[in-house]
C-alpha cells in the first residue's frame, strides 16, 4: 500500500505554513508562533502519527488551540482546509492526498465545535472554479427529479471529489456545517465526507465528479 514519507511530511507542512503565514484571513492568528522551525517539527510528529501510526507526537492539540480560541472564528477552519487542499494536491499522489485531506476535514470539525462551539459554516470556500475535466456529470436534476438518496446522508469514496453546479435557484448542502450554493458558488464535496443536499425552492443543478483534487486558479 503505497504510503507518505516523513520528509513528505515536513514539506507539505512547510509549503502548507508558508500560504497560511501570507493568507490575510487566518495568517494573523499564527502570530503567536515564535519558533517557526520547532513548530513545524511538533506538526511533523503530529501528522507522523497520524499518517504513519509511529506514535511521535506527544501533545495536546485541543488545549493548544483553546489558548487562542478568541482568535478562532468557525470559519477560518474553511480556508484553512482550502489551503491545505492545494498544497496536498500540489505535492503528492492523488491517494494520499486524498487520504490527508479527508483526515485534516475532520480535524477542523473537530476544532471548531470544542474551540468556537459551533462546526464551520460549510464544506471548503474560497477555491475557485476546477480546470480540470470531470469523470463523469450527471444530468441537471430540478426540485422534483432530485434523486431521494441526494437527500440523504451519503459519502464519497476515497480518491472521489464532488462539485455541485447550480444553474437555477438555490439548494443547501449539509457537511460540516450548512452552505447555500446558487448559480453565484458551487460546493465542494471531499472524498469520505458525510453530506447531504437540501432543496430550498426551484432549482437546477447537477453534479461532477472527479477522481483528483479539483485544480484551481491563482489567488
Amino acid at each position: 500500500m503505497e504510503a507518505i514519507t516523513e520528509a513528505e511530511i515536513t514539506l507539505v507542512l512547510e509549503r502548507f505554513y508558508e500560504k497560511v503565514r501570507r493568507d490575510p484571513e487566518i495568517g494573523p492568528v499564527f502570530d503567536v508562533v515564535t519558533d517557526w522551525d520547532e513548530h513545524i517539527v511538533r506538526l511533523s510528529e503530529f501528522w507522523s502519527s497520524l499518517m504513519l501510526t509511529s506514535g511521535r507526537y506527544k501533545g495536546n492539540p485541543m488545549s493548544m488551540h483553546m489558548m487562542h480560541s478568541d482568535k478562532i472564528r468557525p470559519g477560518m477552519f474553511n480556508q484553512w482546509l482550502t489551503l491545505w487542499m492545494q498544497t496536498t494536491s500540489e505535492l503528492l499522489t492523488q491517494s494520499i492526498a486524498a487520504l490527508m485531506q479527508a483526515k485534516a476535514s475532520r480535524i477542523a470539525s473537530r476544532l471548531s465545535l470544542t474551540v468556537c462551539g459551533s462546526l464551520p459554516p460549510g464544506p471548503v470556500t474560497h477555491i475557485s472554479l476546477p480546470r480540470s475535466k470531470p469523470y463523469m456529470v450527471t444530468q441537471d436534476f430540478d426540485e422534483s427529479s432530485i434523486p431521494a438518496a441526494l437527500l440523504r446522508e451519503h459519502s464519497l469514496k476515497p480518491g472521489s471529489w464532488g462539485v455541485v453546479r447550480i444553474t437555477e435557484g438555490s439548494v443547501a448542502l449539509v457537511a460540516a456545517g450548512r452552505e447555500i450554493l446558487t448559480s453565484q458558488s458551487f460546493g465542494l464535496i471531499l472524498p469520505e465526507i458525510p453530506h447531504h443536499l437540501e432543496t430550498l425552492g426551484p432549482v437546477k443543478f447537477r453534479i461532477e465528479f472527479y477522481d483528483h483534487a479539483p485544480t484551481t486558479d491563482q489567488h
